[in-house]
Formats: structure tokens, C-alpha cells, sequence
């Protein structure tokens, strides 16, 4: 046999084994009808042991999803998922993003609706966990005093993530975090009363801070993060913003990174050096 039809048959081999390592097809005959009954066995063991660090690596980066539908159907789950969309990367760490969107498509799950945005907001806090640092640069908020909105820009911490929600999603991560009566009756008032929610994820330190805000500040936030102008922006967030008390906060919460003029952006844009 060439060397050519070697690889040919090896990589074969290779992908009707991943095939059925994921539960998608019958073990392969090629090369391992020989094994028998003991490859069979470790297929299944191995089968058994990826289903199991799947779903202790989503329990860590979801866990108000896991407490809210409980370690069991939590674990079905995760099992359902790996099989859907395994991993395609050696680092679980990446994998389950998908798991949001797979929940909503549960029909035994419907009944909770607010679920999948539940699940969203503990991926916003991963990521935001995760995100690079950003040192406020004090030096460029002065710029706000001596430039027309419409040439300056504000810029967000890598970290700040930001989710809107039909459900009160603030309510039912704080019940998860605090587990308390006070808690659990907010949350059971604010599904009653049909609350939405609108979140900022934001880091103080190494730790996720999760802030409920209105309408005009989430507006606002949104234009900042798709770099509209200021002008932009506030035209976005409507009258009833008001943008002294957001900076005021947003200082107090690590919102803020910096500001930038628009002419140095573009002007770094047309020339590569600059940038």
C-alpha cells in the first residue's frame, strides 16, 4: 500500500473513531473489528467521562442555570449538547456557548421561558471575568470639556458586557448568588409583574458585577459599545438621560476606559503607521 492510501485509510479511521466516540455512528470496522468487545467497552468509557467533564465544565461557567433547573436535568443537558455540538477544541473552557440557544429549544422547558436569558447573563459574566484589563485613562476625559460630541467618542472597558432581557434577569442572579427569602420573594414579584430587565456586566477587581439599569443608559451603553459618537449616542439615549450621573457611575463601576477623538481614529485608519 502507497503511502498516499495509508493516510487515506488512517484518516478514515480517524473520523469514523471521533464519530463514534461522540455517540454519532456504530464503532468502526476499519482496522478495529479486531479489538471487539473491548474496544467496544472503552468506547463507552470514554463516552461516559466526556459526558461528565462536559457538564461539570458547563455547571462552572453556568451556574444559575444549574440552580434554577437542578443538577439532574442540568446534566442531561450538558450530555445533550456535547452529543448536538461537541467540542472542537482540546480547551472546554470554549465550549458550550451554543448552550443559551439550546435551552430555549427544549420543549420540556418551556414553561420557563427565562431560562435561556438566565443562561446568557452567566456567559456575560465569564467573559467578562476573563477579558483583558483597562486602566482609565483619566488624561482623555478632559476632552469632554473642550470638544463638540460629534468629534469625540467614549470607550467601554474590554470587560463591561451588556444584556437586555424580557425576563429580570438581575433578580434571578441575585437570587442564585444570595439565597435568601428576601431574594427569592423579589424574584417571584418581579416574573409576577412581567419586569424586564436591562444588565451591565462590569468588573471591579477580578469579580463580575452585575447592574440592573434603564432604558436610556442601556441605550446610551449600546452606542458607546458599536463607537458612535457622542453626538450619536446621546441622540439614542433620548431626553430623559442624563449623562452626569452615568459618569458618575460609571467611574464608581469601572464602566469607563477612555475617551478618543474621531479625527486621530481616522486619521490612524488611512494610515497604517499610525495605528
Amino acid at each position: 500500500m502507497t503511502c498516499s492510501a495509508e493516510r487515506q485509510t488512517e484518516a478514515v479511521r480517524q473520523s469514523a473513531l471521533l464519530a463514534a466516540l461522540r455517540g454519532a455512528a456504530p464503532v468502526p470496522s476499519v482496522r478495529l473489528a479486531e479489538h471487539g468487545a473491548r474496544l467496544q467497552l472503552g468506547l463507552e468509557a470514554y463516552r461516559a467521562h466526556a459526558a461528565a467533564t462536559a457538564e461539570r465544565a458547563l455547571a462552572a461557567a453556568y451556574p444559575t442555570l444549574l440552580a434554577l433547573v437542578g443538577a439532574e436535568d442540568f446534566g442531561r443537558l450538558a450530555r445533550a449538547l456535547w452529543r448536538d455540538a461537541p467540542p472542537r477544541r482540546g480547551d472546554l473552557a470554549q465550549w458550550g456557548q451554543d448552550l443559551p440557544t439550546f435551552v430555549e429549544a427544549q420543549a420540556d422547558l418551556a414553561e420557563w421561558p427565562y431560562l435561556g436569558d438566565c443562561a446568557r447573563l452567566d456567559a456575560a459574566i465569564v467573559r467578562c471575568e476573563g477579558a483583558a484589563d483597562a486602566v482609565l485613562d483619566r488624561d482623555t476625559l478632559g476632552w469632554l470639556a473642550e470638544h463638540a460630541p460629534d468629534t469625540l467618542r467614549l470607550r467601554l472597558a474590554p470587560a463591561v458586557q451588556l444584556l437586555a432581557s424580557r425576563w429580570p434577569v438581575a433578580a434571578l442572579h441575585a437570587a442564585h448568588r444570595h439565597d435568601g427569602d428576601a431574594a427569592v420573594a423579589a424574584v417571584r414579584e418581579a416574573l409576577a409583574a412581567g419586569n424586564a430587565e436591562s444588565v451591565v456586566v462590569a468588573r471591579t477587581g477580578w469579580r463580575a458585577e452585575v447592574t440592573p439599569v434603564d432604558a436610556p443608559v442601556f441605550a446610551w451603553m449600546q452606542a458607546l459599545q458599536a463607537r458612535r459618537t457622542l453626538a450619536e449616542a446621546l441622540q439614542r439615549a433620548g431626553p430623559e438621560f442624563d449623562f452626569n450621573a452615568w459618569l458618575l457611575q460609571a467611574l464608581q463601576r469601572g464602566w469607563l476606559w477612555k475617551a478618543e477623538l474621531v479625527a486621530d481614529i481616522e486619521e490612524k485608519h488611512h494610515d497604517p503607521d499610525l495605528a
